[in-house]
């Protein structure tokens, strides 16, 4: 029974799953490199978090100077992760692309037990299984046997390996500084990576219409509350049951291109819709646990 006060993981997750499905849309509708895409979505996202920060001006002094390095990094892991990413959405599918995020829990799983000695249970691992096989039926129709779209799937893979990294550094870096902090350095220190990229590889950084502003900004709010959620239930939760929940953005993205995009969905993939969402909602619940508010040095509740 949920003490009284407690939150449940369950609607934040459900909220970030929602928001997150709406980035494959928004670089679908754009016509700007990724790279660019993935620049200024860091960089709007820092500046609409600047108010928020300045309230948490006082924990700055909470951040050792290891701490610094291992910000930096996670900012380095979440450039890499949205410029593969963004840039598989270019050349493949959104159903195409996000089934290679199904690997996500696997990647975390695998780098939570090799760095933490994390251990699950087999009924864990069998939703796990679940979810990944209903998302694998969504994407497989799309798969295909082009040069562009084998690059685009190669890229997302790339891309689940580096999301796994920022995650797996962030369930370590979260517990000691406020989740909020955690999130602008990440997102400031990941704006000046893909800016630095810009720069030295040439990339336009000004020209483009109206309507790539308006979908930059879209990026740094709607799917980046998702990141932001994330990093503050990476205090009550691992790295492997984020990258889970994570697996019904193929469901949420796929539904928004049928309907937005018009891209042809079949009724196996809807299908493994229901799979995935069946799947990520039997692990949550084996996970389910209260969230507390407590304050102890290093954790800063929301």
């Amino acid at each position: 029974m949920k003490q009284e006060g407690s939150k449940s993981i369950s609607l934040p997750l459900t909220i970030s799953i929602i928001a997150i499905s709406f980035s494959a849309i928004f670089v679908k509708w754009s016509d700007a490199p990724a790279s660019i895409l993935s620049m200024y979505r860091m960089w709007f996202a820092s500046i609409l978090m600047v108010p928020f920060v300045w309230k948490k001006r006082h924990e700055f002094k909470h951040i050792a100077k290891k701490d610094w390095f291992f910000l930096f990094f996670s900012g380095f892991f979440l450039a890499l992760h949205f410029v593969l990413w963004f840039g598989s959405l270019k050349l493949t599918t959104v159903a195409s692309s996000t089934i290679i995020l199904a690997l996500q829990p696997i990647v975390s799983l695998i780098g939570g037990f090799l760095l933490f000695r994390e251990r699950t249970t087999m009924s864990a691992l069998m939703t796990m299984g679940i979810a990944i096989v209903g998302a694998m039926m969504i994407g497989w129709g799309d798969f295909g046997l082009s040069q562009d779209a084998i690059m685009g799937d190669l890229l997302s893979f790339f891309s689940v390996i580096s999301m796994v990294g920022y995650l797996l550094i962030g369930q370590t870096i979260v517990k000691k500084v406020s989740h909020w902090l955690y999130s602008f350095f990440v997102f400031f220190f990941a704006s000046i990576v893909l800016t630095i990229y810009n720069v030295s590889t040439g990339v336009a950084l000004s020209g483009y219409p109206a309507k790539e502003w308006g979908i930059f900004l879209l990026l740094a709010t709607v799917p980046t509350l998702s990141h932001v959620i994330n990093n503050w239930l990476l205090n009550y939760v691992n790295a492997t049951t984020i990258s889970m929940s994570i697996l019904g953005e193929p469901v949420g993205s796929t539904i928004l291109a049928y309907l937005l995009l018009h891209e042809h969905l079949v009724g196996w993939q809807i299908v493994g819709g229901l799979l995935v969402l069946l799947g990520v909602f039997f692990f949550l619940s084996q996970k389910q646990k209260p969230i507390t508010q407590t304050v102890k040095e290093g954790t800063i509740t929301p």
